[in-house]
């Protein structure tokens, strides 16, 4: 018992200090911001198309600001939901994956935020296939951790079935991080073309990657019930 107390997810300086890495990335974010402000044109393109297409704009300040708070605030979420989890101690199961999933997120973010600022700056920059590769190459990254992923209400697949019985969490995840990495590289191919028939697969490799674990958990847990 004492083990397993002494195991639970907790936020204190011993653990927290470890994460200077990811400080040091969302700091300098915040001082970039602070330092592009001036140079960036009234209006900063905040979202493209698939094919790559600015499609909407956003003020100079949102620009400048909104992706580096908002990653800063996302970050301290990702830090404190599993203190509040009812799984709280299977998170020690899982520590090397959760803190990974943390990082990739805050670079994963911080990597789009620079595409967007060069962008607003006027540097030629092909958007579009630079976030379609980013999104493949983190499916990938993803499932390979996928199943690591232990019981819990926050991180994973959640469905009522993987939720209610910790068999079939396990086995959703490991048969979801073979499909997430399988998906990812087939977004990662078609990432180069700015074509109707690109579109359809990569999106289409989403809904596969996001639907059929949903099935298979049902599948299983019907399976795993007394007869």
């Amino acid at each position: 018992m004492d083990r397993e107390k002494n195991d639970t997810y907790r936020l204190n300086w011993d653990n927290l200090k470890t994460e200077w890495p990811v400080w040091i990335i969302m700091a300098g974010l915040l001082l970039a911001a602070v330092l592009v402000y001036p140079h960036l044109p009234e209006q900063v393109p905040s979202h493209w198309n698939i094919q790559g297409e600015v499609d909407d704009y956003q003020g100079r300040f949102f620009g400048a600001f909104f992706f580096p708070l908002m990653i800063v605030g996302l970050y301290l979420l990702m830090l404190v939901l599993p203190v509040i989890d009812p799984r709280r101690e299977n998170y020690a199961r899982f520590r090397g994956a959760y803190t990974f999933l943390r990082w990739g997120f805050v670079i994963f973010m911080a990597i789009l935020y620079g595409v967007t600022i060069a962008v607003a700056l006027g540097y030629g920059m092909d958007v579009g296939l630079v976030v379609k590769a980013m999104v493949a190459g983190l499916f990938i990254i993803i499932g390979n951790y996928m199943g690591q992923f232990r019981h819990n209400y926050f991180v994973g697949i959640k469905t009522p079935w993987t939720l209610a019985n910790e068999e079939v969490w396990q086995r959703t995840h490991r048969m979801g991080g073979k499909l997430w990495v399988i998906c990812g590289l087939i977004c990662l191919a078609v990432s180069p073309f700015n074509t109707n028939w690109a579109a359809v697969v990569f999106f289409g490799a989403i809904a596969v990657m996001t639907l059929v674990p949903m099935v298979y958990s049902y599948l299983i847990f019907a399976r795993l019930q007394p007869r």
